[in-house]
């Protein structure tokens, strides 16, 4: 398995994933298109078999990251690309200097909750009505990538 940044080439493949992950709620290939060049944006995808098999995203405001998304190929799942993905992820916030890494996931996606909490992301809360149109809850998450005794001091 690659991971690896994602092109415009990888248009065609990630807008049959998005419908495969998301169904009506996927975005269209212009939206993935204009997701990818976004400010502040950074996709990856992994490769199994030289075939784009899952895709991540990460969005950068100045002080913490946001995951935008962590998908993969249904035949693929349970194979790890999560969270080959999510460490890809979260050594680009550090990268950046982001304070920490939120995220927001279903409440009943238990594989992805059990993925982010492997990975030391915290539940803050429940959001509700996120999910639409079912109308069904989410947790936000976060992963702290400072400690209160990094940076400058006075000693």
């Amino acid at each position: 398995m690659t991971v690896r940044p994602l092109t415009a080439a990888d248009l065609p493949v990630l807008e049959v994933l998005e419908r495969e992950l998301f169904g009506a709620g996927a975005w269209s290939a212009a939206m993935l298109a204009e997701e990818l060049v976004g400010p502040g944006r950074w996709y990856v995808g992994v490769d199994v078999d030289g075939i784009l098999a899952g895709y991540a995203g990460l969005w950068f405001d100045g002080d913490d990251a946001q995951v935008m998304t962590i998908g993969t190929a249904t035949v693929q799942q349970g194979r790890g690309l999560g969270a080959v993905m999510l460490a890809a992820l979260v050594a680009r916030a550090r990268e950046v200097g982001a304070a920490s890494v939120l995220l927001e996931v279903r409440v009943d996606n238990e594989p992805a909750l059990r993925l982010y909490e492997r990975a030391g992301f915290a539940r803050l809360g429940l959001r509700r009505g996120y999910y639409q149109p079912e109308n069904k809850d989410a947790w936000t998450m976060r992963l702290e990538l400072t400690s209160p005794g990094d940076g400058d001091s006075d000693d």
